[in-house]
């Protein structure tokens, strides 16, 4: 399996909309962080589906290290 791109060391803060579905970047090739644009066509990375359960501001991974994609976990404090 190839690695993600890491795209930032630090997550990307997000205001979501409740019932909303956002498509998280999982292979970081996206110009448009942390969402997918498409960029992963032809990858075996397919974007991670968040549907947000309340309006409110969440953490989006930036390192794509997390282990609760799509959402930050902290990761990308380990191995800098």
């Amino acid at each position: 399996m190839s690695k993600a791109v890491r795209v930032s060391d630090t997550p990307y803060g997000v205001d979501v909309t409740a019932t909303k579905a956002y498509f998280w970047c999982a292979c970081g090739q996206s110009s448009n962080q942390p969402f997918c644009d498409g960029s992963h066509k032809g990858t075996e990375f397919t974007p991670i589906k968040y549907v947000a359960d309340e309006s409110k501001r969440v953490f989006f991974c930036g390192c794509k290290e997390t282990a609760n994609q799509p959402l930050c976990d902290g990761s990308h404090n380990n191995n800098k």
